[in-house]
């Protein structure tokens, strides 16, 4: 069935600045409603490439001759088609909402501060579809496709920025989506990509599974595929840092969720330094564990009997710091 597309309405609403601000795109010079910078486009090095116009939401770069309104950079960025990048913005950025009053006749669109605020009430409304959960690249990492479906993990061959790439879905402790990660399989840089002013510092991976398992006891990894492979093992009140290192409000996410607290951070010094920095912040307020794995080992790379092996016997009682070697 066909789907009806107010571009007009999208090009008038959607504002240009904040979708620039959505990739990262960086100001070098500002006059007025006209900004300058490198383009974000084909990520030039000239600062003075790329202009735009934040009143009538244009843009021109006078290298790569890339122009037109904020549906034109939406589809340039994502390598999609006008039709892909209308749905991206009206879905991304609320465009279908913001129509205007009946009974007042005026529109007036939406300030930057209340677009934040309706993408951080309501998460994404889309799904990235269809997803192969038996590709090659997950069986390669030891991947069984039950816990790829269970995990929404596969490789996406769609349109976009994450075209091509294993993606992963990021979820907030009450199970709404509100992010892709899309990890390389053949060695493209960077490894992970991740939207442009999404932090990583305000979500546990895999949190809202994890508290529907045990309202008592939680292991922390770092990675997407240390949780993949402690919940394959049976373990799965299971989280991911995305990291190394635990911000004010994941700490809060855990203490508040959890009396028992495991940490299997990676075996390298990155990993053995966020395991002190953790276990001191966290020892008194919690039971606390922390599995030390040898130099170089990591969760996603163990076997299951391995992983089983190393969290056998973890059971410190609160307020006591317990060391599993």
């Amino acid at each position: 069935m066909n789907r009806w597309l107010n571009f007009r309405h999208i090009k008038d609403t959607v504002p240009l600045g904040v979708v620039l601000q959505a990739y990262g795109w960086e100001c070098a010079r500002k006059c007025g409603d006209h900004v300058q910078g490198r383009c974000p486009i084909h990520r030039g090095q000239r600062v003075d490439a790329f202009h735009a116009d934040l009143r009538h939401n244009g843009f021109h770069c006078f290298v790569c001759q890339a122009h037109g309104s904020v549906l034109d950079l939406a589809a340039a960025m994502e390598g999609c088609s006008l039709r892909q990048a209308a749905w991206w913005l009206a879905e991304g950025f609320g465009a279908r909402a913001w129509t205007p009053p009946a009974e007042s006749g005026v529109y007036r669109p939406p300030t930057p501060e209340r677009i934040r605020e309706k993408e951080s009430s309501a998460g994404l409304r889309f799904a990235l579809r269809p997803i192969d959960s038996t590709h090659g690249y997950l069986q390669a990492r030891g991947i069984e496709a039950d816990t790829a479906v269970h995990f929404g993990v596969g490789y996406y061959a769609g349109p976009g920025l994450l075209q091509r790439r294993v993606v992963i879905p990021i979820h907030d402790e009450r199970g709404q989506l509100l992010a892709y990660a899309g990890r390389s399989i053949d060695g493209a840089a960077p490894k992970y990509k991740l939207p442009a002013g999404f932090r990583k510092s305000s979500v546990l991976f895999n949190l809202h599974r994890a508290v529907t398992r045990s309202h008592d006891r939680v292991i922390v990894v770092e990675g997407f595929f240390d949780c993949l492979q402690v919940h394959q093992a049976g373990f799965p009140s299971v989280v991911g840092l995305m990291g190394c290192s635990l911000s004010a409000h994941q700490e809060a996410l855990l203490v508040e969720r959890f009396r028992s607290v495991v940490l299997m951070l990676d075996g390298d010094p990155a990993g053995q330094q966020g395991s002190r920095l953790i276990a001191d912040r966290l020892r008194h307020q919690c039971a606390l564990e922390v599995v030390r794995l040898a130099p170089g080992q990591q969760p996603d790379q163990l076997a299951t009997p391995e992983i089983r092996r190393a969290l056998s016997g973890t059971n410190a009682a609160r307020g006591r710091l317990k060391i599993v070697e």
